[in-house]
């Protein structure tokens, strides 16, 4: 796939600037807009599977060859070594080139690394790292389970040890792109009689391949099947595939979590500014019928208003996070992933109230364009998985009011 109509006789070297973060945008920018295929958005609604997984892969590839496919990643693990400005540069160009999200890559990019650079040994990082930046190894994540999602430490996956083995049973759910993965961050029980719950579960590297894995799509309401169960019969993993220590995987696991902070809420947040601006210019160009409903109006505005607090809210994590990437206890990453999700929800009812019946039509979904598509049925029903992706909200406020605020349980 190449960017159609577009020179691509240019050699762009973004990282070249990355002592002068004008130039180093101005470059990024300037990549974009020769490599963006024109057009993408509307020839990827309802595209086969087939061509959305040749669309991503064809996508990281570009990204790999300008050096921003991991520019957060070390240099010893083939990044860049780039700021978290550097990063927030890069993304706030995609937005605005309207650049497509690397979907499928998501756990291979940000999850698999922050585990691994913290917690992997040195032939893990090899072996694993490697595998993405220069075979595009595609990673899904195995926690949730049926009777274990907000209260993950409740899982009950089994790995028990036989050897130089362990011998995993039980079953996983939500696990996005599962289908696709060559390899999963598994989280398991080791030991089942542990004091407390969180002390006796370990972390894995569980090849997709591996006898015993069987993997089930949901099908969601949206009509995609994006998310999958996957089920472990005697399934063998052996011991150089455990991460760090065994019964440690519960403090592992929050470095993977971590990875949902920063800078994918901070895309999506600007994607949905970039849709409020496109918004914004068609009131003004021709100021359409629900526009004159006061009611409609001060709505909008409302959720305007709730955006731009949300990203400086997200601007202030980001700056938080540059001087110390752990962060501890901040209650600023569970504050921000509600006030997104259920400002996303809101908007997008509000959006399907104001298309009425015609915005109610059965249409093509979009993969890799963000939440806010134009497809406002689809929009409005995918919102609903950020209410319940990395807890739902109501567990986390809950753990809130008792860890931040001090109240009574």
């Amino acid at each position: 796939m190449t960017a159609k109509g577009k020179s691509e006789s240019r050699t762009f070297a973004p990282l070249a600037h990355r002592d002068d973060l004008d130039a180093f945008r101005n470059e990024v920018r300037n990549w974009l807009g020769a490599v963006v295929p024109e057009g993408w958005f509307a020839r990827s609604a309802g595209a086969p599977e087939a061509d959305y997984l040749a669309f991503q892969r064809w996508w990281l590839g570009e990204m790999q060859k300008v050096g921003l496919a991991t520019p957060h990643w070390p240099k010893d693990w083939g990044g860049e070594d780039l700021s978290l400005r550097h990063q927030v540069i890069v993304s706030e160009e995609m937005v605005r080139a309207g650049a497509p999200n690397p979907d499928l890559y998501v756990v291979s990019l940000y999850h698999l690394p922050a585990t691994l650079f913290a917690h992997g040994a040195p032939a893990q990082r090899e072996r694993y790292l490697k595998g993405v930046v220069e075979r595009g190894e595609i990673w899904c994540q195995g926690f949730s389970e049926p009777n274990a999602g907000s209260d993950l430490a409740a899982l009950r996956t089994r790995a028990e040890r036989r050897g130089d083995v362990f011998v995993v049973n039980g079953q996983k759910v939500w696990s996005s792109f599962a289908a696709h993965a060559n390899y999963c961050l598994l989280l398991a029980r080791t030991d089942p009689n542990a004091p407390k719950k969180q002390a006796g579960i370990s972390y894995f590297i569980l090849d997709m391949k591996s006898p015993g894995v069987t993997v089930r799509r949901i099908k969601q309401m949206t009509g995609q099947s994006e998310f999958c169960e996957l089920f472990f019969d005697d399934v063998e993993i052996p011991g150089e595939n455990l991460i760090g220590a065994e019964n440690a995987g519960w403090a592992i696991a929050q470095s993977t979590l971590s990875a949902e902070r920063g800078l994918i809420i901070f895309d999506l947040a600007e994607r949905m500014h970039a849709a409020f601006v496109r918004e914004i210019a068609a009131v003004r160009a021709a100021a359409p019928a629900w526009w004159a409903d006061a009611a409609l109006r001060r709505t909008f505005v409302t959720h305007y208003g709730e955006l731009q607090s949300l990203r400086l809210l997200i601007r202030r994590m980001l700056s938080e996070l540059d001087e110390n990437p752990e962060m501890g206890a901040s209650a600023l990453p569970p504050l921000i992933k509600i006030k997104w999700s259920e400002l996303l929800r809101r908007h997008t009812d509000f959006w399907l109230a104001v298309g009425g019946l015609n915005a109610q039509e059965d249409a093509p979904p979009l993969t890799g364009g963000g939440h806010i598509t134009g497809n406002r049925m689809q929009d409005f029903m995918s919102s609903y998985a950020w209410t319940i992706a990395g807890g739902a909200n109501e567990i986390i406020k809950t753990l809130i009011a008792e860890r931040t605020l001090g109240l009574p349980r």
